[in-house]
């Protein structure tokens, strides 16, 4: 596995790179978060490195910090996405946007990104749940703040509300509510509709 490649950054096409590594040009894609960081061509680059091995090609990855790195990991084991997915998502959002999307289960952030259809974020948000470094900081801080909506809304959705149902329902409810006041507003609202 190449875990790092440091060399001379010759060419730029996003989202690929080529590194000249003591006269080997090494042919790595970036996500776009990644490709703004680089430095002029001709100068210096080191990269932590994913390597995909498929059937047919050998694919080098690489990112400008292990977040990003840890991140694409975890987001290739799963079912239905792609290196390629996984390249755009973070061209789209950051890691601590991605981590904060999957705290709050807020699948139209995800959406957003070109190739994330409606399914493919319900997968995310499900898969990566308490997985990402920033995800547990999130959600700690929306605690400590006295904001309790990701609670309440994992609690609607967890009742058998629709996303749609749950997301409208915490409008009615003041930012400063508890969780348990929070829910019975919610289902007030929810019963009226």
């Amino acid at each position: 596995m190449i875990g790092r490649i440091a060399g001379i950054l010759i060419e730029k096409n996003p989202p690929q790179l080529l590194i000249d590594c003591q006269g080997v040009g090494y042919e790595v894609d970036v996500p776009m978060s990644t490709f703004y960081h680089l430095p002029p061509l001709g100068e210096k680059v080191a990269l932590l490195t994913h390597l995909a091995i498929r059937e047919d090609a050998h694919v080098l990855f690489g990112f400008g910090t292990a977040e990003e790195r840890a991140t694409f990991r975890q987001l290739v084991k799963i079912s239905g996405v792609g290196a390629r997915t996984a390249l755009s998502i973070l061209s789209g959002m950051s890691v601590a946007d991605l981590a904060q999307a999957i705290s709050l289960q807020e699948a139209g952030r995800l959406t957003r990104v070109p190739g994330i259809g409606k399914k493919t974020a319900e997968r995310l948000l499900l898969e990566l749940k308490g997985k990402l470094g920033a995800d547990l900081f999130t959600a700690q801080a929306a605690i400590a703040s006295g904001d309790h909506s990701p609670d309440i809304l994992n609690a609607l959705l967890a009742l058998g509300y629709s996303d749609k149902e749950a997301t409208l329902a915490m409008k009615a409810i003041p930012k400063d509510a508890g969780v348990s006041e929070g829910i019975k507003l919610a289902l007030k609202s929810l019963s009226k509709g």
